[in-house]
């Protein structure tokens, strides 16, 4: 069996790659998909439906444009994998992992210990919390193990 993982959340570090090299070096029946995480191209998502001048109608639009991805994705993939950094808030990875709450999709959070107290009701419903981009390559490692 070959693995759908949904990466989900912070756009600002490497860990998405480090995840996806850990993987690879360990030959795990994986593949990767995302959001975009291009974040001027997510923004202007909705700008093809025409221009706006009230910036709430212009997000709006992009969600929803952004949302038949993000909501196609997480239906299809396996596992999610949802990133929280301390430098952003990341509404929409929360989003994303109370959808998968939601409709049964297990998931995997990646954040600090700092960040805890304030994600405990995400982490919650989580399967797992791992502190590491490597902690997370153990898990899938564990969970796709044939032995």
């Amino acid at each position: 069996m070959n693995w759908t993982i949904y990466l989900s959340g912070e756009i600002h570090t490497d860990w998405r790659d480090q995840i996806k090299q850990g993987s690879q070096s360990h030959n795990l029946p994986v593949s990767f998909t995302s959001a975009v995480t291009d974040h001027a191209a997510s923004d202007a998502a909705g700008d093809i439906l025409g221009p706006e001048t009230d910036g709430f109608w212009r997000d709006h639009k992009s969600s929803k444009v952004n949302g038949i991805r993000t909501k196609t994705l997480i239906e299809m993939c396996d596992i999610a994998v949802v990133r929280f950094g301390d430098k952003y808030k990341q509404w929409n990875a929360a989003f994303d992992a109370g959808f998968c709450a939601a409709i049964g999709k297990p998931y995997i959070t990646l954040h600090d210990k700092e960040i805890i107290h304030p994600l405990k009701e995400v982490d919650a419903a989580a399967m797992a919390w791992a502190q590491t981009p490597q902690q997370v390559v153990e898990i899938l490692k564990y969970a796709t193990s044939t032995e």
